[in-house]
């Protein structure tokens, strides 16, 4: 759509709140909320980064949906991106960083674990360990046989795959089994997710009982181990969600640094942890609501809180008395700038809360202190919590976990968005190359979510051995693009590549995209002088740039991992000095680490290799003879 059709289209919709859909054929490309839908589409006429530029650019339509409140619009919304997983909501992507559980929509289905849940299927989830996931799941497996190969091996069998020999499928593309009988298995799993642990912990149970009367104890401590997981996924260490009993449960962390706070926020509906979110709770907001406090101004968001209020102080005759010095105390407190955790929660509750539902939980890290909060929560039939131990202070250690994440640091993701015209890039990956002489040539990809190291998501690759910097990097971004683009990889796609060097790497790295069709922003940092490179110029930013900061970190990582990963691959590589008497692997090893590679031993002199552990003199002279 060009800028006219935009506006064209906008003139068309109604001012009110509700969601608005920039569809492309058949898919949705963006879903959005609005105050006000005329005037929220209109803006992208003029589009304000790139990446929202090619978005109008490959939509063809604008549909919408109107609600009653922007409450409305904000649920709507995060229903609509979780069905159709929109290519450009790129700031929700994080939210699938906790893996779930679902069994597909096939007439046989299929479990596995995945960040992605297809259309159709059953979801459970979603769970804090990836690891005791994966262990349930292969219990499930061996108990119920239910399958976890991909449609196309499942598909046009004449006989049953190993999974089947190893007694966890049992084979419906072969019609070993029925569709009945694979249906009241799928049941049984069914159940176990929803909660009901006996369904997988009592057949383990007897398989390990009968392992143990057979004296097979490998076998029987095995069951042993995945009885264990079996029986506590349910209770603080699997899943990430509150008391199902609850419909809606909100857990509250707080993180406190001089005169500011980090408040993040874990929101569950019907026992699915649905929202994450981080909220920083100034100095100067606090200054004003002082101000306020102290002026008798401030409001609580009740309706029908001032009457109680005003009812009460009158019952106790005292009660506005005690209430200004309460106030006044308050007030004190946020004008010198304390941010205690119990002053923050009585704080962010009440304004957090004055235009969002209440939930039916609210679990707190601390008391919050506030006698009138309690009040209006209670009122509202909100119960408030605060776990000592067990699932619930898990979760609250959890949500503690989020809002430290950032905690005292300048958000360089944001700044980097600003620098470079993008959406905040929650997820960076990090390329780079190592090699010797175009010897033991391998690549790392590393990725950094919201600032910080994601290292199960880090992936390293050997490369074909040439002595060309430009080709290794074409080829190392091309294998990460290509597995994503064919889905084979099950990391989510990132908001922006960090490539290691200048010019010439960056430009392999953007051939690697356009052969792919892989749509991701790139840049590369050039080590030297620290200049960052996009395809629009070179910059050199300040030193003290928190954009650059970010970038510099995701380098070095990216730097480090391949570097040690060239270490390893090196020292497997036969070399000249495997044939030089009284060199052994640890002494090549060390030699190769002390110089760098074979030409750096060459280039070494007699003493260089004298100072090496483990070389005399009779050993440096047969090295120098050797090479």
């Amino acid at each position: 759509m060009d800028a006219e059709a935009v506006r064209e289209r906008a003139g068309e919709l109604p001012r009110e709140p509700g969601v608005y859909l920039f569809e492309g054929g058949d898919t949705v490309l963006y879903v959005g909320k609005a105050v006000d839908l005329c005037d929220r589409v209109r803006s992208y006429a003029t589009p304000r980064s790139e990446r929202v530029r090619r978005m109008v650019e490959a939509a063809d339509g604008i549909d919408f949906a109107v609600t009653d409140t922007e409450t409305q619009a904000l649920l709507l919304e995060a229903n609509l991106i979780k069905r159709h997983r929109p290519r450009y909501n790129v700031r929700l992507k994080d939210d699938k960083s906790y893996p779930l559980v679902q069994l597909t929509d096939h007439e046989f289905p299929r479990i596995e674990v995945t960040r992605d849940p297809d259309d159709g299927a059953m979801a459970f989830g979603p769970y804090t360990e990836k690891g005791r996931v994966e262990t349930v799941v292969k219990a499930l497996r061996s108990v119920y046989g239910v399958r976890g190969c991909s449609d196309h091996k499942y598909s046009g069998r004449d006989r049953p795959c190993l999974d089947h020999e190893m007694g966890l499928c049992t084979a419906p593309c072969t019609d070993e089994i029925d569709a009945a009988s694979y249906g009241e298995d799928v049941e049984s799993v069914v159940r176990f997710l929803e909660g009901e642990t006996g369904a997988l912990a009592e057949p383990l149970r007897r398989e390990m009982e009968a392992a143990a009367e057979s004296q097979a104890f490998e076998r029987a401590a095995a069951l042993r181990d995945r009885l264990d997981a079996v029986e506590s996924f349910h209770e603080g260490g699997g899943e990430a969600v509150a008391d199902r009993t609850e419909a809606t449960v909100d857990v509250l962390g707080v993180a406190t640094e001089g005169g500011s706070a980090t408040v993040a926020r874990l929101h569950s509906e019907d026992g699915k942890l649905v929202d994450r979110e981080r909220h920083r709770v100034e100095r100067e907001a606090d200054q004003r609501e002082a101000s306020e406090v102290a002026s008798g101004e401030r409001q609580r968001p009740a309706s029908g809180e001032d009457e109680r209020r005003e009812s009460s102080k009158s019952a106790s005759g005292d009660g506005g008395a005690a209430s200004g010095e309460a106030d006044q105390r308050e007030a004190s407190e946020v004008a010198s700038g304390e941010t205690d955790v119990p002053a923050v929660l009585a704080a962010f509750v009440p304004q957090f809360y004055a235009d969002r539902p209440l939930p039916d939980a609210l679990l707190l890290p601390e008391p919050h202190g506030d006698e009138e909060l309690a009040r209006w929560l209670e009122s509202e039939g909100v119960d408030v919590r605060v776990p000592g131990a067990g699932r619930e202070a898990k979760l609250v250690e959890l949500a503690l976990k989020n809002a430290r994440r950032r905690g005292g640091q300048a958000d360089g993701a944001a700044a980097l968005a600003r620098r470079l015209g993008l959406d905040r890039p929650e997820r960076i990956e990090g390329f780079d190359v190592s090699h010797a002489g175009g010897k033991a040539v391998v690549g790392s990809d590393v990725a950094f979510v919201d600032g910080a190291p994601e290292k199960r998501d880090y992936r390293r690759k050997k490369l074909t051995e040439r002595n060309d910097d430009y080709a290794n990097m074409r080829e190392l971004v091309a294998w990460r693009a290509r597995r994503s683009v064919e889905g084979r990889d099950d990391r989510p796609v990132p908001d922006l590549l960090c490539i290691d060097g200048g010019e010439g790497q960056l430009g392999a790295a953007r051939d690697a995209l356009a052969e792919t069709g892989w749509d991701v922003p790139v840049v590369a940092l050039a080590k030297d002088e620290e200049l960052v490179v996009t395809a629009d110029g070179v910059h050199d930013w300040d030193d003290d740039d928190p954009a650059l900061h970010l970038l510099q970190r995701v380098r070095d990582e990216a730097h480090r991992f391949a570097v040690q990963y060239h270490g390893t691959v090196r020292d497997e590589v036969s070399t000249p000095l495997d044939e030089v008497p009284g060199v052994g692997p640890e002494l090549r090893k060390r030699l190769l680490r002390r110089f760098g590679s074979v030409d750096g031993v060459r280039a070494a002199t007699r003493e260089e290799l004298v100072d090496v552990e483990g070389v005399g003199d009779d050993t440096a002279a047969a090295i120098d003879r050797a090479l």
